[in-house]
């Protein structure tokens, strides 16, 4: 168990945060990680050079992807996350693989933590669902060390998940100002831009995880309707409206079965790693 981090104060949230808590609290995202896209925590894990030793934050950590793996190599790691209601399956299966790692609920954009805190500091398809992405990005930065590493993955614009994300786009709330799209962060102009010149060797690389899930477009739309937070969202919009309720289960079987070929999907995602200058 790691030793380095004091106990972090509540973390008190404004009607936005307590929303997107929500979303992610509702369906079963420990699912969608252990049926999914598990295969990408270690990536990340990988790509950000982790090992021993090292004091590792992991934001918007949900059940511990990328956190998990991370404590395998012998880190000393914090599962932080918006939504503690993921920890307990975190919890459970860092049991089972026999590591130990802290768990804090934590706001990526308001991180408790100190400046240059940790040795690196690591997200996987996570602080992409901040809603204010230069706020999550300062913090980013913030919390790591001078010649540390950021790791971050994350789903592209152009893949299947960020097609699926514009597509239940006009079924969904009207965002605040100032929200920005999480598949930009799937972006490397997008992220070198909100890191900046407070990072040094950059590097990026697009990959795609192999998805054989599902045998039809109907089958991944009915476990993302139960499971994934985003999805569940855009039809609790609708739950009034029948007919535009149809248009979306259309619209998502529509796009699926484009990215469907003999029961097989490829998701793309970005990995990009820095160094803290």
């Amino acid at each position: 168990m790691s030793t380095f981090s004091t106990t972090t104060p509540p973390v008190v949230l404004d009607a936005l945060k307590a929303k997107h808590r929500a979303i992610w609290a509702s369906g079963n995202y420990p699912a969608v990680v252990r049926e999914l896209v598990g295969p990408l925590g270690p990536v990340l894990v990988q790509a950000a050079g982790i090992g021993e030793g090292d004091r590792v934050l992991d934001v918007a950590a949900g059940s511990g992807n990328a956190a998990i793996p991370a404590a395998g190599r012998g880190a000393h790691v914090i599962a932080s996350d918006l939504t503690p209601e993921l920890f307990d399956a975190g919890r459970e299966d860092a049991r089972h693989q026999g590591v130990q790692l802290q768990w804090e609920q934590a706001d990526a954009e308001a991180l408790p933590y100190s400046d240059q805190e940790f040795d690196a500091t690591i997200s996987a398809l996570g602080v992409m669902f901040a809603p204010h992405h230069q706020d999550a990005a300062d913090e980013l930065v913030r919390v790591t060390r001078t010649g540390g590493r950021i790791g971050l993955l994350s789903w592209t614009p152009s893949g299947f998940i960020g097609r699926m994300f514009a597509t239940m786009k006009p079924y969904l709330p009207t965002p605040p100002p100032g929200v920005q799209p999480p598949p930009l962060w799937g972006d490397p102009d997008h992220v070198q831009s909100l890191l900046g010149d407070r990072v040094d060797d950059v590097e990026w690389f697009t990959d795609t995880l192999r998805v054989d899930r599902f045998g039809a477009a109907e089958e991944f739309r009915a476990f993302f309707k139960q499971n994934y937070g985003p999805t569940i969202a855009a039809y609790k919009n609708l739950a009034d409206q029948s007919e535009r309720a149809k248009e979306l289960d259309d619209a998502l079987d529509d796009l699926t079965r484009k990215h469907l070929t003999d029961g097989v999907m490829t998701w793309e995602y970005l990995v990009l790693t820095a160094r803290r200058a």
